[in-house]
């Protein structure tokens, strides 16, 4: 929805969750017009000044992504998370 500058290197972004939840230990991916541009980790969730560990849907955060901040307004951020399956 918006960028937000913090500091001199850091870009929040501000978000509403539309499908799902995210949580502070995800992964996560920035797409940008469908084309991937970044894929790592979440530094930083908050619900205004509050430090959070999940935020569901409808609500709207604050999301800092670790070694990223080139944000744009309209870019999409997919949580994510892995698991191992055992065969």
């Amino acid at each position: 929805m918006q960028t937000f500058k913090a500091g001199k290197n850091l870009v929040i972004a501000g978000c509403r969750i539309t499908d799902g939840k995210i949580t502070r230990s995800a992964q996560a991916r920035v797409l940008r017009q469908n084309a991937k541009v970044f894929d790592g980790k979440i530094s930083s969730l908050r619900r205004g000044k509050d430090d959070v560990r999940e935020v569901a849907t409808g609500y709207e955060c604050g999301i800092v992504l670790e070694d990223f901040n080139e944000f744009e307004v309209g870019d999409i951020i997919e949580a994510y998370a892995q698991e191992r399956v055992k065969p």
